[in-house]
Order: structure tokens, then C-alpha cells, then sequence
């Protein structure tokens, strides 16, 4: 490819509304171009990163086993219905009517679909296992896009769906398709993690994310530098810090504590550690019968609630949110910041996070404004609580299994496998005859792949002031030549064009920049773009027969004699393709 030949438009500065590295990055490469809020146009550039994305994921999944198909954007309302998630996924689902006033939906994914396939063409165990899968276009109606690629409206995703028999042999699909990510990101040249997860609102039970690590990542992962331990921070199991609960030393108190409505504030109020206190957090919820229901939650002052925990917890199966202002002071008769669980105006179910149900002389608000109690201790002040996990693990908890300490770091997730069972087959009637002949539900396993937020993603995770860095395998072009004097240097061009033909013929994406441009704007622009090999030859270098080569991710160039030009461009080729 010439230079001269291809729409490069790059740009100086990233307009306001671009927030992230990669979302800055791209709009400066001309990689996108926002048409929307949470929508872009790819660009020659991104679309041929995207397209080599596809390319191995499509071949990881077909070397898995999984058969291709594509399903439609636009869904019939009456699937979304009879699965039960028209009413329950959100407004992130984009409803539309037909001329005809039916309902629509623009796809957020595939489960409904693909599950009226399968219960319409499998008819016996004789055809399973199967595992189809596409490469399609998504739409979620972000409340708030942002971020570019990476919390877009539109986005591309691959999502595959597998149907076993049994569970058994769901597994053995659901540790294919692990494989193939790990395959897959391999290839991609990623650093990454699999993460054990909640499955969130696609259901089901068992889950793994895939996290490119990265410091701007939204998502925090949890493991131990020790182990193959690793799981999100919302699914890690967090420990209790404390063997045995002391005896009480201390006299239960009431102290004053003017305006110290955080536990920071109160710990250093009173000279005491922040691990000393209690944080009180309320929500409401319903019983079985409907009846409202206000539940404090304990942690330790240096902790903080986790709601996905909360959220599985019985006594919330009908659905929690976090009390009012107006229900705190009706049950505890005082505002937020001196909530406790002694005292309160009405009864209230206390549940403790297992570190502080083993605390002694501990402190927690007094229901009343402006004031704490201190030595606060089970048994003796008040009944033994209710205990689950219920809070976020912190970087040095120990790990469960005696490995070490727990480490945290940031991550950004682009791809979710979903062990899903029954959950969508036996809400559609998706079933099958067994070797009986009687009739079982399809056993189901989900597994997405971000593949437009992959590119975003790895800009994430590597880039430098320069601009991007990208791994060979996704770059738009492999190799750059840069001639200095094009124009003017019949040398320089004969030299440029024999490398270019060269690399042409051994398979090497190359562009050759014919444009004629000052050194110094086509460097920052083949910098920014992030090819990762650029050959730089000028007349100054030719008269000593040398020519100048570097690596995008190395911080210096090598002078490399011209005899040895072709065969050290593409001996540096190779060594980047095997990384």
C-alpha cells in the first residue's frame, strides 16, 4: 500500500468529550469518527485492526469446533417476552415498532434467538453437542456513553452459544471455549487474565471474565501473586481478618462526636485505628409476602459493602435498593453518618461482614446526631448477628487457600464465558429427546468477545506519549517505510521501493509513505499511529550504506548496513509474530 493511496488524516489534539487514552488516541489516528453519542464510523485504520481481530477470533473458533451462522440486529419483541427479559434487561434495550406497530428490539445479544433456533432444529441428542456463533453488530442504550470504543452504543461483538445434552457435557463445551480465549488472546498479544465472575444479567452459574490489564480498566481484579487464583473484585470471597473474637475490655459509651458523620472522621476524632469501627449501610427490600423489609449491613470502617454479594443473599431474592434519607429516620430516628444497630426506633435484621462479627469493643454511630458509641461488643451490648461475606476484598487480605497475600489490580473486560444450563430453554421450550426418548431440556453455555473494544483495549494497555504501540498481530500495517526526500532523491525511492517489494513478496502488510511529506510529520504520524516496524531511508544513511530501523516498543533505532537491510527487517518481523 502507498501512503499516497491510503486516507490517513491525522490530527493534533483530541476534541473535549474524548476521556481515555484510547478513546483520544483513535480519534487523533483517524481511526473513528463520532457520528453520535456512543456511535463512530471506523476508519480505513480501525476498520483493518478490526477485521484482523475477527480474522483470529473466527479462527480459534472454528479450530474449537463452533459453527458459524449470523443472526439478525433487529429481534422480534415476542422472544425478549417469552424469555421474561423484555421487561427485566433495562432501558439499555432499544425497543422499536414496524410500520405495523409490532415491537422490535436492536439486539444487546443473541440468547432468545439463538435458542429459538436450537428448539426448532434440534430435535434429538444425536445432534448434540453443537456450538453456533456470530460476529455481529450490537446496540445497548448506554444512559451514558463514553469513553469511545470502550462503553459505546454500537459495538461489534462475537457471541457463541453451545447446547449439550447434560451438564456434564455443557462443561466439557464451556472448558472448550475457555481454551479458545485463551488461545485467542494469546494471539492478539494482550496481557491478560481469566477471572472467575458474576454472571450478571445474562444468568446462569458458572462464569469467567477475560481482563486486559491495563491501569485505566474500570474493572478491579483480585489474585494472588502466589497462585492461579484470580477472580473480580465483585465475586472474590473476602476473608475474615480475625481468628478469635477478645473478650470485651472496654465499657459500652456514649461519646460525642460533633459533625463526624464518616468513620474517618470519627477514628481520628477519637485517637482510635479506623479498623476500629463499624460502617452501618441500609437497604430495603421485601419478604415473601411482599412486606417491606430494612436490613443493616456491617462492615469495618476501612472496608466497603459489596452489592453483587448483597445481592445474592436470600433475604434479597425479591430484588434491594438502598434505603431513603426518609426510612433511615424512620427506623433508626436519626440521618445517615450516626447509624448503628443499637437503639434503633424500630426493629431493624442486622447482618455483619464474618471480620466484624469476631471485633471487640468496637464503634458505631448512636442513632443519634452528633454522637457514637464505643466499646461496643456481640453478646454483651446486643444479640449475635446474622454473618455472610459482604464486603470487598482489600490488596494484603490473605488468600483462602494459605497462598499469600491477595494483590488488586485494574483491568478491562473483552470477554465473558457463561455456563448457562437451563435458564433460557426451559423459559423458550427448547428441548430435546434423550436416548429414552423422553424429552429434556437443552443444557446451554454462553460466550461473548468484545471485539471492537479489544481494539480500544489494547491501545489501553499499550501506548506511550508518542501514541499508539500496537501488538503486530492487530496493527493496520506491519511494516512503515519512511523515505526522507522522496521527491528529490531518485536513490532514496529506489531503495524505498526494492525493501517494499521485497516485504510485498515475503507477506509482510507494508505501506510505503510516497507522500512527500517533512520528516519530522511523518514520524509523528506513523508514531501515533503505532506501526509497529519503521525503516527510515535517506540519502545521509545510503552514502554510508547504512539504514535506519526501529521498533515501535524499543526506545532506540539501529543503524543496519544495506546489504543486511531485508533480512533484519524481516528477522525482526518474525521475532515480533512469536512474541
Amino acid at each position: 500500500m502507498l501512503a499516497s493511496k491510503f486516507h490517513i488524516n491525522t490530527l493534533k489534539e483530541a476534541p473535549a468529550e474524548a476521556e481515555v487514552v484510547s478513546h483520544k488516541l483513535m480519534i487523533r489516528a483517524g481511526m473513528i469518527r463520532r457520528l453520535a453519542g456512543g456511535i463512530y464510523t471506523y476508519m480505513p485504520l480501525a476498520l483493518k485492526t478490526l477485521r484482523k481481530v475477527e480474522t483470529i477470533v473466527r479462527e480459534e473458533m472454528d479450530r474449537a469446533g463452533a459453527l458459524e451462522l449470523l443472526m439478525p440486529v433487529v429481534q422480534p419483541a415476542e422472544l425478549w417476552q417469552e424469555s421474561g427479559r423484555w421487561d427485566a434487561y433495562g432501558p439499555e434495550l432499544l425497543r422499536i415498532k414496524d410500520r405495523h406497530q409490532r415491537d422490535f428490539v436492536l439486539q444487546p445479544t443473541s440468547e432468545e434467538v439463538v435458542t429459538d433456533i436450537a428448539r426448532n432444529e434440534i430435535k434429538s441428542w444425536r445432534q448434540l453437542p453443537v456450538n453456533f456463533y456470530h460476529i455481529q453488530t450490537k446496540f445497548r442504550d448506554e444512559r451514558r456513553p463514553r469513553f469511545g470504543l470502550m462503553r459505546g452504543r454500537e459495538f461489534t461483538m462475537k457471541d457463541a452459544y453451545s447446547f449439550d445434552k447434560d451438564e456434564a457435557g455443557a462443561a466439557k463445551s464451556y472448558d472448550n471455549m475457555y481454551d479458545a480465549y485463551v488461545r485467542i488472546f494469546t494471539r492478539l498479544g494482550l496481557n491478560f487474565r481469566a477471572v472467575a465472575a458474576d454472571t450478571g444479567s445474562i444468568g446462569g452459574s458458572r462464569s469467567h471474565e477475560f481482563q486486559v490489564i491495563a491501569d485505566t480498566g474500570e474493572d478491579e481484579i483480585v489474585y494472588s501473586p502466589n497462585s492461579d487464583y484470580a477472580a473480580n473484585i465483585e465475586l472474590a470471597e473476602a476473608p475474615c481478618l480475625i481468628a478469635e473474637r477478645a473478650a470485651a475490655s472496654e465499657e459500652l459509651t456514649e461519646v460525642h462526636t460533633p459533625n463526624a458523620n464518616k468513620c474517618e472522621l470519627v477514628a481520628g476524632l477519637l485517637g482510635l485505628p479506623l479498623a476500629q469501627t463499624v460502617k452501618s449501610v441500609v437497604f430495603h427490600t421485601t419478604d415473601d409476602e411482599g412486606q417491606e423489609q430494612i436490613y443493616l449491613l456491617l462492615v469495618r470502617g476501612d472496608h466497603e459493602v459489596n452489592e453483587v454479594k448483597v445481592s445474592k443473599l436470600p433475604a434479597f431474592k425479591h430484588g434491594y435498593r438502598l434505603a431513603t434519607e426518609e426510612e433511615i429516620r424512620d427506623y433508626f430516628g436519626s440521618n445517615p453518618g450516626f447509624l448503628g444497630p443499637l437503639n434503633t426506633r424500630k426493629a431493624v435484621h442486622v447482618i455483619a461482614d464474618r471480620t466484624v462479627a469476631k471485633m471487640h469493643d468496637w464503634v458505631c454511630g448512636a442513632n443519634k446526631e452528633d454522637y457514637h458509641l464505643r466499646g461496643v461488643n456481640w453478646g454483651r451490648d446486643l444479640a449475635e448477628p446474622e454473618v455472610a461475606d459482604i464486603r470487598n476484598v482489600v490488596a494484603g487480605d490473605p488468600t483462602l487457600d494459605g497462598s499469600g497475600t491477595l494483590a488488586i489490580q485494574r483491568g478491562i473486560e473483552v470477554g465473558h464465558v457463561f455456563f448457562l444450563g437451563d435458564v433460557y430453554s426451559k423459559a423458550l421450550n427448547a428441548t430435546f429427546l434423550n436416548e429414552e426418548g423422553k424429552a429434556e431440556p437443552l443444557q446451554m453455555g454462553c460466550y461473548g468477545i468484545g471485539v471492537s473494544r479489544i481494539v480500544a483495549a489494547a491501545i489501553e494497555q499499550n501506548h506511550d506519549d508518542k501514541g499508539i504501540i500496537w501488538p503486530i498481530s492487530i496493527a493496520p500495517f506491519e511494516v512503515v517505510i519512511c523515505p526522507i526526500g522522496w521527491g528529490k532523491s531518485e536513490a532514496v525511492r529506489e531503495e524505498a521501493s526494492k525493501l517494499y517489494h521485497s516485504l510485498l513478496q515475503a507477506g509482510v502488510e507494508v505501506i510505503l509513505d510516497d507522500r512527500d511529506v517533512r520528516p519530522g510529520v511523518m514520524f509523528s504520524e506513523w508514531e501515533l499511529i503505532g506501526v509497529p516496524i519503521r525503516v527510515t531511508i535517506g540519502e545521509r544513511g545510503l552514502a554510508k550504506q547504512e539504514v535506519e530501523v526501529q521498533s515501535r516498543a524499543a526506545a532506540e533505532s539501529q543503524q543496519i548496513n544495506l546489504a543486511d537491510l531485508n533480512a533484519y527487517v524481516l528477522e525482526l518481523y518474525q521475532s515480533l509474530k512469536t512474541k
